[in-house]
């Protein structure tokens, strides 16, 4: 299986270690110099969040993380444990017991159904936070409820919630999809990405590392990992030390920290790199749903390019075909080996590309909505900010293929028939709100 690589150019033994004799020794020095001082940002991003996230406090990034993380809401008592246990009920012969994490959101709300739907049980978790309208998370959620899936309200740092779902259901499969997503709102609020994608998943791992039996977890990494890579299509073996943005800095962040719990504690870890995922119910900061908000009214539209009218592509993966990426991880999934927070043995540790491995022009992707739409979008070509964004993606899908039998059917065409089709008949052609 495709397993994590990682290297450490830092020296076993610094005091050996004589700069003097040759320039690639001065090489390694700069990198592990430089490799040292982002690591070093990112975890005293970290401490800052765990000790400075008062809600007393005046500091406006404080008060914008308790507004964009909502503090757990109230729980407990009988009838929250009955609502619990009766959707974590496994109900087919071989099913598993998942924790859905960001059940509310887009993805997690399709993976909640489809394993719902196949006879698994599954609870949901979500801080229903206003990163967009939470009116659409609500409406996801009564989706949910009528599929049988009952969504606990709370934060994933809550981690005296977090240790009471695991006391009311043991669970056997984590899938967590709670997260900071966006790559260019990280400039506007970086701490709620260090909050949700770092300390979020060290504080899922802390409770997952010690309660008995541990459950396998399968997270949600990003293709945003490749960050400067030119080299196409991106595999899983290819660098991902030269992030483009921070939330692609929190998701590297996030595979080095699922190495470690793996390497100390046995924990089995499924890390899934998503490349642009689209469809109904998606999310309103993505392109192909802000493009069709504003093509229906008849605003502009930017359309980025690179330098030297350099076209900007993506690889756009229809949120079906990543479902069935993510239920064939939870289904492949070792156990952890670990009990007590103590590591008995070697345990699972992958990471998987899901894509679509055909990447569109973002131009072409704009001529698919005038033509389902039937209206004229209004284009503006721009040049591609500095803002996190890059140039292209591209997935190399073959350890997926071989591992977990992934295999993308729909096409772009298709894909954005289904989301425009759910999109009219949602928003009523224009007539309600896109937020």
């Amino acid at each position: 299986m495709s397993q994590m690589k990682h290297i450490d150019n830092i020296p076993s033994t610094p005091g050996k270690f004589k700069m003097e004799k040759s320039p690639y020794n001065r090489l390694r020095v700069h990198f592990s110099f430089a490799k040292l001082t982002f690591w070093s940002f990112v975890f005293l991003g970290l401490i800052f969040v765990f000790f400075y996230r008062s809600p007393s406090s005046s500091s406006p990034v404080s008060s914008d993380l308790s507004r964009r993380s909502l503090r757990t809401s109230s729980y407990g008592g009988p009838a929250w444990e009955k609502r619990i246990k009766a959707s974590a009920k496994v109900r087919s012969r071989n099913g598993i017991s998942v924790l859905v994490t960001g059940a509310a959101g887009f993805v997690g709300t399709h993976v909640s159904v489809a394993l719902k739907r196949r006879g698994d049980g599954v609870l949901g978790l979500d801080n229903f936070n206003d990163y967009y309208d939470p009116s659409l998370k609500r409406a996801r959620q009564a989706l949910l409820e009528r599929t049988g899936v009952y969504i606990v309200e709370g934060d994933i740092n809550d981690a005296t919630l977090l240790k009471k779902l695991f006391d009311i259901v043991p669970f056997t499969h984590v899938m967590h999809l709670a997260a900071q997503a966006g790559v260019r709102y990280a400039m506007e609020n970086p701490g709620s990405y260090v909050h949700s994608n770092i300390a979020g998943l060290v504080n899922v791992l802390e409770i997952c590392k010690s309660v008995n039996p541990q459950p396998a977890i399968v997270w949600a990494s990003s293709s945003s990992v490749y960050g400067l890579n030119t080299k196409v299509p991106f595999s899983e073996r290819d660098r991902t030390d030269q992030p483009a943005s921070l939330y692609a800095a929190t998701k590297k962040a996030g595979e080095e920290i699922a190495h470690t719990y793996n390497h100390i504690y046995g924990l089995s870890l499924t890390g899934l790199r998503f490349f642009t995922v689209y469809g109904p119910w998606g999310r309103p900061d993505m392109a192909y749903f802000f493009f069709t908000r504003d093509i229906l009214k008849g605003k502009s539209i930017p359309i980025f390019e690179a330098a030297n009218h350099g076209t900007v592509a993506r690889d756009f993966t229809y949120v079906d075909d990543i479902v069935k990426g993510c239920l064939a991880a939870l289904d492949t999934a070792e156990k952890s080996t670990g009990s007590g927070g103590k590591k008995k043995g070697p345990a699972q540790l992958r990471v998987f590309n899901l894509g679509n491995t055909s990447p569109v022009p973002v131009s072409d992707l704009v001529s698919i909505l005038e033509r389902l739409l039937k209206v004229k979008a209004k284009r503006l070509v721009m040049k591609l900010p500095r803002n996190g964004d890059v140039q292209f993606t591209h997935a190399n899908i073959s350890s997926a293929q071989r591992e977990l039998g992934y295999k993308p059917s729909t096409d772009l065409q298709t894909g954005l028939k289904k989301f425009v089709r759910w999109y009219l008949n949602y928003y009523g052609n224009g007539k309600k709100s896109a937020q």
